[in-house]
């Protein structure tokens, strides 16, 4: 069995705003493995951003971790002092965030940003915090990285600003990265450099590593499984090839059909987007909360919430179209053999 190195159980998060309570995330559950990559996908406002910031202890003042256990290696990490868990940010859990520029302080050399993070949760000497920042610019392809570590952020590429922040990232050799949307402010070029880079690294340093993206196909080279959020809640998970080969929810077949296709003049295909808004989490649906934008929603599926079910080890989605009395979908449904299927309890 694969050692288990961070493992999500029916967490909940809340936002406490002045117009009421805002519950970002209801009933997030999921796991990694190590040296695993695990892609968390969605559209903006599904939840994904809350969970990582949840994971690192990051939330604003009005966030708050209602309940729920975060279990990294071994140890619940919403029992953690905030100085606790400054030993494991940056140390144990690294994370990418999405604009580099706003992640990096302007006013201080990359270098000296650098050899900040090592010097705070590694005993060596400047000197030494110095060589090993040379070393990770290098291991993030930044060419001439003594010269580039004198240099300050403005004087880096979008590109180049994102591998600095990943060799920050990787400084401590954390046991965990979190990537939340690292290619969103790049180029299609720079884009593709920076995954191949992130799957180079999970090779070479065992490294585990989510990465959480609203784009299905960036997900698809570098991670071996999938999350598919919506509304606060995991709607389906699975291997990269059950999700894309075999997507048994009407969200996750959504999100397929608006990735663009490479496809040649004589053989247009429209792009189909998901008609509709994502809900309002001030007030959570009672039932599945994508069935407003469903074209296959039924009245059970707005009154209440589907339970998981079970077609692997691996594999589980949550839609009312899996019961074995509900009206057969081929896309969705047309191959399961429902009256086999295991349903969790909720």
């Amino acid at each position: 069995m694969e050692e288990r190195i961070l493992e999500v159980n029916n967490l909940w998060t809340s936002f406490f705003t002045h117009v009421g309570e805002v519950k970002a995330l209801r009933g997030v559950s999921f796991h990694v493995d190590k040296g695993e990559a695990l892609g968390i996908v969605g559209e903006s406002g599904s939840g994904k951003s809350v969970t990582s910031l949840s994971i690192m202890d990051l939330l604003v003042d009005t966030g708050k971790v209602v309940k729920g256990e975060i279990y990294f290696k071994g140890k619940d990490l919403t029992t953690f002092s905030e100085r606790r868990m400054q030993g494991v940010r940056g140390n144990e859990i690294a994370m990418i965030f999405q604009d580099p520029m706003t992640s990096l302080n302007p006013v201080y050399t990359i270098g000296n940003q650098i050899e900040e993070a090592i010097l705070k949760h590694r005993k060596m000497s400047k000197a030494d915090a110095k060589k090993l920042a040379v070393r990770m610019l290098d291991l993030v392809g930044i060419p001439s990285p003594e010269d580039r570590l004198n240099q300050y952020p403005h004087e880096f590429s979008g590109g180049m600003r994102q591998r600095a922040m990943i060799a920050m990232s990787l400084s401590c050799e954390p046991d965990l990265l979190i990537a939340d949307e690292p290619t969103t402010a790049l180029d299609v070029t720079i884009q593709a450099q920076i995954l191949e880079l992130l799957k180079e690294l999970k090779d070479k340093m065992n490294t585990s590593i989510i990465l959480i993206t609203h784009d299905l196909g960036v997900v698809v080279d570098v991670c071996s499984r999938i999350v598919v959020m919506y509304g606060g809640m995991v709607m389906e998970e699975g291997t990269t090839d059950e999700i894309f080969y075999e997507p048994r929810h009407p969200y996750t077949l959504g999100l397929l059909k608006s990735i663009p296709k490479h496809t040649t003049k004589e053989e247009k295909e429209r792009l189909v987007p998901i008609p509709g808004t994502p809900p309002d989490l001030l007030k959570p649906p009672a039932g599945c909360p994508f069935a407003p934008r469903c074209n296959y929603s039924m009245k059970i599926c707005k009154d209440e919430m589907p339970p998981f079910a079970r077609f692997s080890e691996s594999h589980r989605s949550r839609c009312w179209l899996l019961h074995k009395e509900a009206p057969v979908v081929e896309e969705i449904n047309g191959s399961v053999a429902r009256e086999e299927l295991v349903y969790e309890e909720q």
